[in-house]
C-alpha cells in the first residue's frame, strides 16, 4: 500500500510548483522570462514592480526549481530553469482558457477586437517566398535574447515614428512575446491606420520556441 507519510511529502513537493504559480505577478515574470534571461531591475521595471517585490517573487520561483540564476559582479540575472517551464506556464495558460469562462473573458478584454492572424506554417511559406516583412514589437533587449531570424526591430512605443523603415509595398506581420501579448494586435491597428497591410503571427515567441523553430539571437 506505501508509506503514507511518503506519498502525502510527494504531493506536498508536487504542490510547491502549483503555490509558486499560484500568483500573476510570477506568472507575468515567467511570461518574461520566457523571452529571455534578464536582471532583477529590468524584470521589476517590466512587470510593474517594486526590486523588493520583484525578488521576493523571484525567490519563490527559485525555490519552487523553475528559475534559474547567475551573477554578475553585482547583478544578478534570471532565467527558465528549462524550456520545460515555459512548456508548463503556456500549457497552463491555454488550460484555463479552455475551462474558465474568467480566464477567457479577461483574455478578450484584455487583447480587444480581433486583428487579422496567421499562424507559424503560413508565416514560415511566406518568408521562403519573400512575400513579407517580419516585425519584432517587443522591447529590444527581447529582441537581443532571441528573435524570428531576418525580423525587423520596432519596438511599438517606437512604431509610428518609424513606419518609414518599413517597405511600403509588401505585407508585415508582426509578432510579440506570445498568445496573450497585446503589442503584436496594437501593431496591427496601427499599421492598418496608416494604410498598411498588416497581420500578426496568431501567437508568438513563446510558441516559436516551444516549437523548436530557428531563434537568432543579436542586437538589430
Amino acid at each position: 500500500m506505501g508509506d503514507a507519510a511518503a506519498k502525502a511529502d510527494l504531493f506536498e513537493s508536487l504542490a510547491r510548483v502549483g503555490k509558486a504559480l499560484a500568483s500573476g505577478k510570477r506568472l507575468e515574470l515567467v511570461d518574461l522570462l520566457a523571452q529571455g534571461e534578464r536582471t532583477v531591475d529590468a524584470l521589476a521595471r517590466a512587470a510593474g514592480l517594486g526590486l523588493t517585490s520583484a525578488s521576493a517573487h523571484l525567490q519563490v520561483l527559485k525555490q519552487a526549481g523553475l528559475v534559474a540564476t547567475r551573477r554578475d559582479g553585482t547583478r544578478i540575472h534570471y532565467r527558465l530553469a528549462g524550456p520545460d517551464v515555459a512548456g508548463l506556464y503556456a500549457r497552463l495558460r491555454d488550460v484555463a482558457a479552455v475551462h474558465s469562462a474568467d480566464v477567457a473573458a479577461a483574455r478578450d478584454t484584455y487583447l480587444g477586437e480581433p486583428t487579422e492572424a496567421l499562424d507559424r506554417e503560413e508565416l514560415l511559406h511566406r518568408l521562403k517566398t519573400g512575400q513579407v516583412v517580419v516585425l519584432d514589437v517587443r522591447p529590444a533587449e527581447e529582441y537581443t535574447a532571441g528573435h524570428i531570424p531576418g525580423a525587423t526591430s520596432i519596438p511599438l512605443d517606437q512604431l509610428a515614428d518609424r513606419l518609414g523603415d518599413l517597405p511600403a509595398d509588401v505585407d508585415v506581420v508582426a509578432y510579440c512575446r506570445g498568445a496573450y501579448c497585446v503589442l503584436a494586435h496594437d501593431a496591427v491597428r496601427l499599421l492598418t491606420a496608416h494604410g498598411r497591410r498588416a497581420a500578426r503571427l496568431a501567437d508568438g515567441m513563446l510558441e516559436w520556441r516551444l516549437a523548436d523553430l530557428p531563434v537568432e539571437a543579436g542586437a538589430a
